[in-house]
């Protein structure tokens, strides 16, 4: 591969950041200007993006719906309050998610934190695994188990607690550096590593215990 080779997809990149920016200075000037085209501009923007972060928090179409409803009114009203620490849509992205967030404390009082307990493999005093381990890692492209296995890593996200929910969605299905991660959440980077970490290894113990107890089913068929 040629050095020009490379470089083209660093340059497409560049190209896609500066018309993101030249789009959004484009919306945040017509939302100053009180432009009455400016709130149908917002949500064509970043309405379906918005929603599915929404969703990926609240679990719930509804909620999901009045969450970004909520958010986009606020950043309608309190856009003078934009200063350009962030990057426009990484804090329109925290109003969206401060928005979901109240929807879900608003339903229920479940944990904000995950302990290290929880996700950590056990041990014996020895060292050793306390449970055996297994690798399911090449199932994964198994057409037999696909289906099931996104319920059950659905499933499993559901379990998460908002606050770490949000980033890893943020980063393993919207792609999100961690610095923007930090930007839409509130958060310092290092939280953001943290929650992100901290979550993956929850959801990887969720989905590990399922394909063990797919891969035991699977056996016990075999040998009935």
């Amino acid at each position: 591969m040629t050095v020009m080779a490379i470089g083209r997809p660093m340059q497409r990149r560049r190209e896609a950041v500066a018309a993101r920016v030249d789009v959004d200075g484009q919306l945040l000037g017509a939302l100053r200007r009180g432009d009455p085209s400016a709130p149908e501009r917002l949500v064509e923007q970043y309405g379906r993006r918005a929603y599915r972060l929404a969703i990926r928090i609240t679990r719930s179409a509804e909620d999901a719906e009045e969450a970004v409803q909520d958010a986009f009114w606020s950043v309608i009203r309190k856009i003078d309050t934009f200063r350009g620490d962030s990057a426009f849509g990484s804090w329109l992205y925290r109003v969206v998610t401060n928005a979901a967030y109240q929807k879900v404390r608003g339903r229920s009082n479940r944990r904000a934190d995950i302990s290290l307990e929880e996700v950590l493999p056990s041990f014996h005093e020895d060292g050793q695994h306390a449970a055996p381990i297994v690798d399911w890692s090449p199932r994964v492209d198994d057409p037999s188990v696909q289906s099931d296995l996104r319920a059950a890593l659905s499933s499993a996200i559901d379990e998460l607690p908002p606050e770490y929910r949000a980033p890893v969605v943020l980063r393993d299905v919207e792609g999100r550096s961690m610095t923007e991660i930090a930007d839409s959440l509130g958060i310092t980077v290092a939280n953001a590593k943290t929650r992100v970490h901290r979550a993956r290894l929850f959801l990887r113990k969720r989905l590990a215990a399922f394909m063990s107890t797919t891969e035991a089913a699977v056996d016990r068929r075999r040998s009935a």
